[in-house]
């Protein structure tokens, strides 16, 4: 089995495939991350600072254009950070889901421009199992089994997110378990929605499961599938989220399936719809 050109190329390779509205480039050695246009690094964002603010600017025009009003800033501050940590969590979990291996991506290592749907990353070191072809390139780190590497996914996105977290947390006006309650909800809805695409939804909700089955600090909670019955008898696969993303503030009466506030007689009405559609 031929070694492709980096760990988790053809991983960003399927990835955009089905999923053409994110594009994941590595820079090469020396290579400086772009700037400019609609660029912003992470480790700016983790800032907390001006580019923080410029930023969320983006969400808060979003919003009075798309729905006549403005958003309270908390809201904003939540919409924002869920338009990055969604994508930036799939830099990690897609190539463990694809190909079994994990890349590490310090803020410092991730640049993203939302207006085109782009991510920058610098690869570094990533995670992989025994027997991998993988392990001939630069920065592998062999572990043990199935469940050390599923503890390298939960640690590679602890570590690229607290610091987006400590900087995005005062203005959303949440800390501490609600904040990485908003973490599980990203790792878990990004893949499973890949997954969806890929044709692997139920390989997803199982690998998920594993992943985050509770009690794994510092998550809240766990990936909290559950299934419904629909009208015709059909299963209507759901989850509960961790977190609240505040949309109902917004729009009151268009809750996400997901949400807390979505009894299940509703969630089956949407969901049955969904699908019929």
């Amino acid at each position: 089995m031929p070694v492709p050109p980096s760990a988790v190329a053809d991983s960003y390779a399927r990835l955009t495939e089905v999923f053409p509205g994110l594009a994941v480039t590595e820079l090469g050695p020396g290579e400086r991350a772009p700037q400019g246009g609609g660029w912003v690094a992470a480790a700016a964002l983790a800032g907390g600072g001006a580019d923080l603010d410029a930023f969320l600017e983006w969400d808060d025009a979003q919003v009075l254009r798309d729905y006549g009003q403005r958003a309270r800033p908390d809201v904003v501050a939540s919409f924002g950070l869920h338009r990055y940590a969604w994508p930036a969590c799939l830099l990690i979990t897609v190539p463990w889901f694809l190909h079994r291996r994990v890349p590490r991506y310090p803020v410092t290592h991730v640049s993203y421009d939302r207006t085109a749907g782009r991510m920058a990353v610098r690869p570094a070191s990533f995670a992989c199992l025994p027997g991998d072809p993988a392990v001939a390139l630069p920065g592998a780190r062999v572990v043990a089994d199935e469940e050390a590497l599923r503890a390298e996914v939960r640690g590679a996105v602890a570590e690229h997110l607290e610091p987006l977290l400590a900087a995005f947390g005062p203005r959303m006006r949440r800390r501490g378990r609600a904040l990485w309650g908003t973490a599980t909800d990203e790792v878990v809805e990004g893949l499973w929605y890949v997954a969806h695409l890929l044709g692997e939804e139920e390989r997803a909700r199982r690998e998920l499961e594993l992943l985050l089955p509770g009690a794994t600090r510092p998550y809240a909670g766990s990936a909290a599938f559950r299934e419904l019955t629909g009208p015709d008898g059909e299963r209507l696969p759901t989850r509960d989220r961790a977190s609240c993303c505040m949309f109902y503030t917004v729009r009151p009466a268009d809750t996400c399936v997901t949400c807390p506030r979505t009894c299940d007689a509703e969630r089956v009405a949407k969901l049955a719809t969904t699908a019929v559609s």
